[in-house]
C-alpha cells in the first residue's frame, strides 16, 4: 500500500509577500519599464475605451468603466509612478484585476507575455531601482536580458481612494 500524503507547495517570503514555488506573472510595460503581476489576480485584458471621469479623484485615476454591471476604476500607472498622464492611443490596454477585495483596471502601454518563475528567481529589489515606492514591489525577476519589477497590486491599489483635500 502506498503512503499518500498531501505536499503543500513550497513558497518563499520576499518582503512581506509570499511567492509560491512556481508562480506565473503577466508582464506589461509602462513608460518603457517592464512590470509583472501575479496571473491569479488578472481577470481580463481589454483594449482602451473611454472612461467616465469622476470629480475629486487623483489625476492617476483616469475614471471608471462599467464592466458587465461592475463599476471598475481605471488607474494610470504612468501618472501614479511619475506624475505624467499617459497620452492615450488605440494601442494602450487595460488590465482588469483583483487588488485585494476590489476589482480595478490598470492602464498599460503593452502586454508582452506570461512567465513562470520559481521562488528562488524572485529577488528583493534594492532601494531606488525604480520610480515605484519600495512597499509596492514584491521583488525582481531576471528573464533573459530583462529585469521585471513584480508589483503588489493589493498594496498599490487595493484600498479605496480617499477624496482630494
Amino acid at each position: 500500500m502506498m503512503n499518500s500524503e498531501v505536499i503543500a507547495p513550497q513558497s518563499a517570503t520576499i518582503g512581506s509577500n509570499i511567492v509560491r514555488e512556481h508562480s506565473q506573472f503577466l508582464i506589461f510595460s509602462v513608460n518603457y519599464e517592464e512590470y509583472g503581476v501575479d496571473i491569479m489576480t488578472v481577470r481580463e485584458i481589454r483594449g482602451w475605451s473611454d472612461a467616465t471621469r469622476l470629480p475629486n479623484t487623483p489625476e492617476y485615476v483616469r475614471g471608471v468603466m462599467n464592466l458587465r454591471g461592475v463599476i471598475v476604476p481605471i488607474f494610470d500607472l504612468r501618472a501614479r509612478f511619475t506624475g505624467i498622464l499617459t497620452e492615450m492611443t488605440p494601442k494602450h490596454v487595460l488590465i482588469v484585476l483583483m487588488a485585494g477585495e476590489r476589482m480595478v483596471s490598470i492602464l498599460a502601454d503593452t502586454v508582452s507575455d506570461i512567465i513562470t518563475a520559481n521562488s528562488e528567481d524572485m529577488k528583493c529589489a534594492p532601494d531606488m531601482v525604480t520610480t515605484v515606492e519600495q512597499r509596492y514591489i514584491t521583488g525582481l525577476i531576471a528573464v533573459d536580458q530583462r529585469m521585471i519589477v513584480v508589483l503588489n497590486m493589493e498594496k498599490l491599489l487595493g484600498k479605496p481612494l480617499s477624496p482630494k483635500p
